[in-house]
């Protein structure tokens, strides 16, 4: 981007992690960062405060509803850490075996794997479990209903936990490992260890969409707010896909934004606007408009500080970040 582009360092909030943030979620005004040491911190109002959430552990996974912070640690345990930092065991896995994905559903229910088992707790707290083919790498739950997809080895699982019918295989040869459900419901996303996406038009047909040409593995995805675009890492610039047909991008090619020399880490759609944040591996971090391309920079790159976490609040008046160095932030967009 240009050195004289504007700028937003001035209005960010520096935030000392001090380990791996895994993952960043907002739990009302409060910033909740999952770390690779086991704790979960909190930022609110220039406050911080961390808690102990897998005190024997490191924290694999995590996800959130707004309410609590739920994560997956190498110690087999499933927590819930909410805004106050009162943490709840939720589950624990047999053997204690790895906690590989998780995923949680808006009226409460929550699923999470340990290599091929999946368990499925919906928010009555009943439990159903699946076996999927080979080891359940990424779950998601639909954006309607009570459905789970899982991906895995050669496909993904469309599950219902809560009906005795089997669960619809969805196959394409290859590792899957992580998964997205369009706002819609009516496309099911997932990456693969080619460096590349792999999507199904679930309505009105079953038709495959091939998004491919990746120098690297997508670790990130993020919807836009009206479902139309898909964002995702592993390239030079958050390489964005068009889902604004029937038809999803099959025959169409990708907008590539912040195009800089380091690759796209993680990358967060603004919940309301067309706006797209954009973390990369050196650490810079920008804000892509998407009406007229125009870019922000939010953070110059620092090195070895691989942006590992992005995440809007609900508002999308504040940006958390954080880095595989243990550094974070939040920005507060000015009014």
């Amino acid at each position: 981007m240009s050195v004289s582009a504007p700028s937003l360092t001035d209005h960010i909030a520096p935030v000392e992690a001090g380990a791996h943030v895994t993952a960043a979620l907002w739990l009302g005004d409060t910033l909740a960062l999952a770390l690779g040491d086991g704790r979960v911190l909190r930022v609110c109002d220039g406050a911080v405060a961390a808690t102990a959430a897998h005190p024997d552990g490191a924290i694999l996974v995590a996800g959130g509803d707004g309410r609590r912070l739920v994560s997956g640690g190498d110690d087999g345990r499933v927590a819930a850490t909410d805004a106050a930092g009162t943490v709840t065991e939720l589950a624990v896995a047999k053997g204690g075996a790895w906690v590989d994905a998780l995923a949680l559903h808006p009226d409460g229910a929550l699923a999470f794997s340990t290599g091929r088992n999946v368990v499925a707790r919906d928010a009555k707290g009943r439990e159903k479990t699946f076996s999927a083919p080979s080891s359940a790498r990424g779950l998601a739950f639909a954006p309607k209903g009570y459905r789970l997809a899982v991906a895995h080895y050669n496909g993904v699982s469309l599950w219902y936990p809560n009906l005795e019918t089997p669960a619809e295989f969805i196959e394409w040869k290859g590792s899957h490992i992580d998964v997205a459900w369009s706002p819609d419901g009516r496309f099911v996303v997932s990456t693969m260890q080619e460096n590349a996406l792999h999507g199904w038009r679930l309505q009105p047909d079953r038709g495959h969409m091939r998004m491919s040409g990746y120098p690297a593995k997508v670790r990130s995805l993020s919807w836009s707010a009206d479902g139309k675009w898909l964002a995702t890492s592993g390239a030079e610039a958050a390489i964005v896909w068009p889902f604004d047909t029937k038809e999803g991008p099959t025959g169409k090619a990708p907008r590539e934004c912040g195009v800089r020399p380091a690759r796209v880490s993680r990358v967060a759609f603004h919940p309301k606007s067309p706006v797209l944040a954009i973390g990369y591996e050196d650490g810079c971090i920008l804000l892509v408009r998407f009406t007229d391309a125009s870019e922000l920079l939010v953070r110059p790159a620092v090195k070895g500080s691989t942006v590992s976490a992005l995440a809007w609040d609900a508002t999308g008046g504040r940006l958390g970040f954080g880095c595989a160095d243990g550094q974070a932030g939040v920005l507060t967009l000015p009014g």
